[in-house]
């Protein structure tokens, strides 16, 4: 055995998880993403995924992704830089800007490389990165990889963010890089007081849609749509993994920007290009959220259920839980893997939230709803977690 596997192997926290039986990662699935899926053998309501909309399966997503296929095959063998620009790379692109409002949009290949490509490019070893405590871990690891000086303030806390901005040179570049909604607890981005902080102190936005976009705004767009806010943020950020039903990630601004991304970004100019089939899946999804309105609607119809049916049932459920992502605060480790455990072998896929990615006493299950889901769904998972919870002694 090597000295590298010695050192590594001394870390046994999974293992201990796994000697109680609880441990609630890697779990296979048999079957599509969809608000049932099959495991083991069994159906299991899924309220764990990200596919806000119910895209995952839909049959024109599929067929995108198919003749894209036919086409140009199963690959690119090489990044956009190189040979590996096919003309529905440059279609996904002018679409993509289109609909979040800016000039031009660069396709990555997936979300976690967009961040930590380009926010390593936007500024140098005299400027300012700025960023939320809670900002998404693709942030975190391209600011990792920045030479730009590093600032965290508090969650949401237009106070401590203002703070820090008054303390930079009003003439360098200050980049304010945050989430539009926030993976985890599922809470909104103050975009209208960063703005306005932006404009004051001579501060740039980055906002990552991850988790907003096809939820939020008029047209899908995102957050910086619903706050009538596009033009005041300088960098938008989005993935194709949530809303949008396959794998990849963007950012759009206008063409100064873009341009310097396109030479200097190096998850991009050193990563293969997304895939044809990916490619094709995206433009067929842009054109459903685009026609079938109706899934924005449920989505939020279903979210307003659950999040009332949840309160009524006695749960603490974050401080600003108001959008598809519901956070149920468990607050104990142990209980929180153990709740999840019982609710899958009740039929029922929730992610738990532990640590270290949040501290001890903050652990929850993370809840999150697609269009698709029928109340009748939602109501029986409701009810199947608040007897899980009452057997706990989390409820009362």
């Amino acid at each position: 055995m090597s000295l590298l596997s010695t050192v590594l192997g001394q870390f046994d926290e999974p293992q201990k998880v796994q000697a109680k039986g609880v441990y609630p990662y890697f779990r296979p699935i048999e079957s599509d993403q969809d608000t049932v899926v099959r495991i083991n053998g069994k159906p299991v309501l899924m309220f764990g995924s990200n596919s806000y909309l119910g895209l995952t399966n839909h049959p024109r997503l599929k067929e995108g992704a198919i003749k894209a296929i036919e086409k140009y095959g199963t690959g690119c063998a090489g990044s956009r830089f190189l040979n590996g620009t096919l003309d529905i790379h440059v279609e996904l692109e002018e679409r993509l800007a289109r609909l979040v409002g800016k000039e031009e949009a660069l396709v990555y290949a997936t979300g976690f490389t967009a961040n930590s490509g380009v926010i390593p490019c936007l500024g140098g070893r005299e400027d300012y990165l700025i960023f939320d405590e809670l900002d998404h871990a693709s942030i975190v690891e391209g600011k990792r990889l920045s030479f730009a000086k590093q600032l965290k303030y508090k969650h949401n806390d237009m106070e401590d963010l203002e703070r820090l901005l008054s303390k930079c040179d009003y003439d360098r570049v200050k980049v304010i890089a945050v989430d539009g909604v926030f993976s985890m607890e599922g809470d909104i981005a103050n975009l209208p007081v960063i703005a306005e902080f932006a404009k004051k102190y001579n501060a740039s936005i980055y906002v990552d849609e991850a988790h907003s976009l096809g939820v939020f705004g008029k047209t899908g767009a995102g957050v910086c749509e619903h706050f009538g806010l596009v033009d005041d943020v300088d960098i938008i950020m989005g993935t194709f993994s949530k809303s949008l039903g396959t794998i990849g990630g963007f950012v759009a601004s206008d063409k100064n920007i873009i341009n310097y991304l396109k030479h200097t970004s190096r998850t991009l100019i050193f990563s293969a290009s997304i895939t044809p089939a990916s490619t094709g899946c995206v433009l067929a999804a842009l054109d459903v959220m685009a026609e079938e309105t109706w899934r924005k609607d449920q989505l939020w119809a279903n979210t307003y259920r659950a999040l009332d049916g949840f309160k009524k049932a006695g749960f603490e459920v974050g401080h600003n839980a108001c959008t598809p992502i519901i956070p149920l605060m468990i607050r104990d480790n142990d209980k929180t893997f153990m709740l999840t455990r019982i609710l899958m072998d009740d039929g029922v896929f929730v992610n738990p939230v532990v640590s270290p990615a949040v501290p001890s006493q903050d652990t929850m299950i993370r809840y999150s709803l697609m269009a698709t889901h029928t109340f009748e769904q939602i109501d029986e998972s409701i009810d199947k977690i608040t007897k899980a919870a009452k057997e706990l002694q989390i409820l009362p």
